[in-house]
């Protein structure tokens, strides 16, 4: 993949080192009532419950240092590369549509780290929260794929950023408080449906980003397109399911199987149109 010399974004936090979640609250003691009003606020306003806490308490929040990260760390260099090249793309792909794209934030750290979603963990993977609209990623991942899914080639890891990009993008689409809406109202099983339609979307997106990217800056070479699909196949529900449990249980997957994931990847980065990525109106997942 050809990233090197590109512009790097400057929407990234770096939270490597810090320690990870700071101390307790300060000030008053707290009691069943504080927990209960943290927890409304939470619910009806989409604030982090620990940070009501704190301010009830007599506290302040605790906070993480942001900072830029180390001008020689290349792998820092190349994901904020790739956010760069994304928010390039989906500027242009709002502009074109009337809208304005507002650009996400991507945090790196180490271990754990506070989020607006609750406490974010290494072992979690990477993930996009919508309530501060912050893509989160431990490094380490990338050494995770190679190791234990055979997944390498940057183009692969790039796909993972661009995979989380698609879900600020159907935060700003409205698209996802839709399907958490409607998940609400569902059983069980169909609302892992939705939330495999909002997945597969996203893998969709992220191949818009590569088409869009690739006809504009010339960023593919030889091979990046396999890595890419390479590494949707290898976080299919069923394959992972299969190398964890044995066997797979298709009415809890929540993010689409190996072949699903391939296939709606190849049709965003060969269509490059964001209205070709509607999984929800798909007779065929």
């Amino acid at each position: 993949m050809k990233w090197e010399g590109n512009r790097e974004s400057n929407n990234v936090e770096d939270r490597r080192g810090t320690g990870g979640i700071g101390g307790g609250f300060g000030g008053r003691s707290i009691g069943l009532g504080t927990i209960v009003i943290a927890l409304v606020a939470s619910f009806f306003f989409g604030i982090n419950p620990m940070t009501v806490l704190s301010l009830l308490s007599g506290g302040t929040p605790q906070q993480t240092t942001a900072q830029r990260p180390p001008a020689d760390d290349r792998m820092a260099a190349f994901v904020s590369t790739v956010l760069a090249d994304t928010e390039d793309t989906w500027t242009e792909l709002f502009r074109s549509g009337g809208g304005t794209y507002n650009k996400p934030k991507l945090v790196l750290f180490s271990g754990s780290t506070p989020t607006a979603c609750g406490t974010g963990q290494s072992a979690s993977g990477p993930f996009y929260c919508p309530a501060d609209q912050k893509i989160y990623i431990d490094l380490s991942f990338y050494r995770l794929m190679q190791q234990r899914y055979q997944v390498t080639g940057e183009f692969a890891q790039a796909y993972v950023i661009a995979h989380e990009v698609g879900h600020h993008v159907q935060t700003l689409m409205g698209i996802s408080s839709k399907v958490r809406q409607a998940q609400q109202r569902v059983s069980q099983a169909e609302g892992n449906r939705l939330s495999v339609q909002l997945e597969l979307q996203a893998d969709c997106f992220a191949g818009v980003w590569a088409y869009h990217a690739n006809r504009s800056r010339g960023i593919l070479e030889a091979g990046d397109i396999e890595a890419g699909l390479n590494a949707a196949s290898a976080i299919g529900d069923d394959a992972l399911q299969r190398k964890e449990q044995g066997h797979v249980v298709p009415d809890s997957f929540t993010h689409g199987t190996s072949a699903q994931r391939v296939r709606w990847f190849k049709r965003g980065i060969e269509t490059g149109k964001v209205a070709a990525c509607n999984t929800f109106e798909a007779r065929e997942l």
